[in-house]
């Protein structure tokens, strides 16, 4: 007996479909800033470690036994400095801005919800925690989406209507997802550079793909030295799809942590690809739930690719 193979390698192919993006855009572009500090695995939370993805400890021996007070001080700057830098450069050029928020670290700090509920930026759930949600069972799982509803709800005022876990889903999140019954999409997903629809469980399911190449979590690999790499790295990028959307428009994801982008010697390069993108027309730049809802409107499920 052989395991079937439900991977989808071929997608859109050599003719994706025209987006028909506002204006007739040749580029859509979303920006996400990934608000997980307080929410990481901790000593405090029961997992008996300090997380230190995407600080600057990554790949560092620390050799600490419980609590690494240094790992959490640089999980304490994003929210405590980078947010507020990275919502400045947004607002000041007043552009919109994604925020994949995990519930109880946005609980955790008020004023910062009530920063992001006054802004109008739209939130994506980023789980109830920023762990690794194929470690939990299918029970847990359940149980992290209900919480992150209830709890975002709550501090940013409305629920979410999309889902994005900390980088890879389990085999069970999708269908949690559509079982909860209330998200528009999801974006558990690195394939595609445009959306595209699933059937999930008999229902039609939009999914958006995100990136994690297009971001800022290359500072924490050592790939990103300086800010001038970040900038040329991004606008390359830009550049190609820029040219490309003369016949075939897509979607550019850029992915921003507030513990690693929201330093100034590296905010600095998102200063730069913020107004270089500004100064090009023929873009939008919009919120990731704007996406979903112009490709629901545009391109209405009418069953899976074939």
């Amino acid at each position: 007996m052989t395991t079937p193979y439900d991977r989808d390698l071929i997608g859109y192919g050599a003719n994706p479909p025209n987006p028909h993006w506002p204006g007739g855009a040749r580029i859509a572009i979303n920006f996400v800033m990934n608000y997980e500090e307080g929410s990481e695995p901790s000593v405090q939370d029961g997992e008996g470690y300090t997380e230190l993805g995407l600080t600057e400890a990554n790949g560092l021996p620390t050799g600490v036994k419980g609590r690494d007070l240094a790992g959490e001080g640089m999980f304490a700057y994003g929210s405590r400095v980078g947010f507020w830098r990275l919502m400045r450069l947004f607002q000041e050029r007043g552009l919109p801005l994604t925020v994949f928020g995990c519930a109880l670290a946005i609980e955790r700090n008020p004023q910062a919800a009530a920063a992001i509920k006054a802004s109008g930026f739209d939130v994506c759930c980023h789980g109830w925690r920023w762990i690794k949600h194929y470690d939990l069972t299918e029970a847990e799982e359940r149980e992290h989406i209900a919480k992150a509803i209830v709890s975002l709800q709550a501090t940013v005022g409305e629920r979410p209507l999309g889902w994005y876990c900390r980088y890879g889903p389990s085999v069970n999140t999708r269908r949690l997802v559509v079982e909860e019954g209330g998200f528009l999409y999801d974006s558990d997903a690195y394939d595609d550079e445009l959306p595209y629809w699933k059937a999930v469980s008999g229902k039609p399911h939009l999914v958006v793909p995100y990136s994690l190449v297009n971001n800022d979590g290359k500072f924490g690999s050592g790939f990103f030295s300086t800010s001038n790499d970040y900038f040329e790295w991004h606008k390359d990028a830009f550049d190609m799809l820029y040219a490309e959307g003369v016949t075939q428009p897509k979607m550019m994801s850029v992915g921003l942590h507030m513990r690693l982008i929201g330093h100034p010697a590296r905010a600095a390069g998102l200063a730069r690809f913020l107004d270089y993108v500004q100064g090009h027309q023929g873009v939008w730049v919009t919120g990731r739930l704007d996406i979903a809802r112009h490709w629901a409107k545009t391109h209405p499920f009418a069953g899976e690719r074939a």
